[in-house]
């Protein structure tokens, strides 16, 4: 699956801009390799996974891995990115630092790197994850932009996670409110890092003296990672925060796609401003409800970061899902979203719908369509069970006050 270009290629990042974010990949606990650098030292040599552009603030070489494809004059992109500094289809206009190097062979932009940033469609992420098993150097640390969720039989699997049991490193996320085509513009991101060691269940004076030394050291290596991440994609306009909650970092990210898809929806029916913010409004309840229902760890002040209710604001005005979603509203549901995506994104793939599905077969699996009826009617719509109309209209998916017992303290 990985083989389709139009899936692997997502529009590049300008220097630390995308309207999808970031997922790493840290190995915040294994011993030996390359560790990176302390501020004013080489933080070693970055690979990207994907046509993104975080590389072009850093002074060291950086590969950047390109699905290969034949422009319209004939020559490659990977040339023509190395040429101009310029990735000239998916991002016009917007230079690369000189230190990115297009590279169409994945496999050798990864193999001297011990940094790698994953930015890919989450839907394709396991098929190259398995091709580079075996390929990344030891102690390699890795970060990845990726919006999204793998729904498997034991359930859902977050991509940071995908990442980490597929190449056998630990993994964190960075999200926030950001448009690629805003590249000149200021930007927060929320950033996340995953502990080693989890210890919900194991509270530290259970634990012998020398396994809360190791403990204490594994999180002194992870928050060492964290901040060198943090360092990494840091500029005077593109401030990093560290969040301790990487499910809650992620699932922002991820949901927030599937609440765009429902402001589009308004935006194309002409129902105002008004009918958009009780959207978003919903979608925040539900996005923060969702994540607490899968992990009991998600924090509430998550939401408040800029991975939570900025990104949600970012992406419902201005995002990728907002727009294909109104010209989906606009043919009143005749024009299918796959259709839409190719005339409207030029090869750049659109998150949402296929995150509503993945959401829907979680609450299906688990009987609580009842509980999150934004998310249920738009997967409907997606999938033309329900007219884009029923945006508004979804009074049979109200929240059932029995299901609900138990249930509003994450809810509300």
């Amino acid at each position: 699956m990985e083989e389709r270009r139009d899936a692997i290629e997502e529009a590049p990042v300008p220097r630390a801009e995308s309207d999808r974010g970031i997922s790493v990949a840290v190995d915040g606990g294994v011993e030996g390799g390359d560790r990176g650098a302390t501020s004013g030292q080489s933080y070693g040599r970055v690979a990207v996974i994907g046509s993104g552009n975080w590389g072009s603030k850093l002074l060291d070489e950086v590969r950047m891995w390109v699905y290969e494809e034949t422009l319209p004059n004939g020559e490659k992109l990977s040339h023509t990115i190395n040429q101009t500094n310029e990735n000239c289809k998916y991002l016009p206009g917007i230079k690369l630092g000189v230190n990115v190097i297009a590279d169409p062979d994945l496999e050798n932009a990864v193999k001297e790197a011990n940094m790698l940033v994953f930015v890919t469609p989450h839907q394709f992420v396991e098929g190259i994850c398995k091709r580079l098993v075996g390929k990344i150097r030891p102690g390699a640390e890795a970060i990845s932009l990726i919006k999204g969720m793998e729904v498997k039989m034991e359930g859902p699997c977050m991509i940071s996670k995908l990442i980490s049991d597929l190449l056998g490193i630990n993994c964190c996320v960075l999200m926030g409110a950001n448009i690629a085509n805003e590249a000149r513009i200021d930007r927060i991101f929320s950033f996340a890092f995953i502990m080693k060691k989890r210890r919900e269940n194991n509270k530290q004076r259970y634990l012998s003296a020398d396994r809360c030394r190791e403990v204490q050291r594994s999180d002194s290596r992870d928050k060492e990672v964290a901040q060198r991440w943090a360092r990494l994609f840091g500029t005077s306009y593109f401030l990093v925060s560290v969040v301790q909650d990487v499910e809650g970092v992620e699932l922002c990210g991820t949901l927030k796609n599937v609440v765009a898809i429902a402001a589009g929806l308004v935006d194309g029916l002409d129902m105002g401003n008004n009918t958009k913010a009780a959207i978003m409004r919903i979608g925040l309840r539900e996005m923060r409800a969702f994540s607490k229902l899968l992990f009991s760890s998600v924090r509430d002040s998550t939401f408040f970061e800029s991975c939570g209710v900025a990104d949600l604001i970012t992406t419902c005005l201005g995002g990728r899902n907002r727009r294909v979603a109104e010209a989906f509203a606009r043919s009143g549901g005749k024009r299918s979203f796959d259709e839409l995506e190719a005339e409207l994104l030029q090869g750049q793939k659109l998150q949402g719908v296929s995150t509503a599905k993945e959401v829907y077969e979680v609450l299906s699996n688990r009987g609580w369509q009842g509980l999150f009826p934004l998310f249920t009617t738009v997967h409907e719509i997606c999938v033309g069970e329900l007219p884009p109309t029923a945006i508004v209209e979804y009074s049979e998916h109200s929240p059932n006050v029995s299901i609900m017992e138990g249930f509003t303290q994450h809810y509300y």
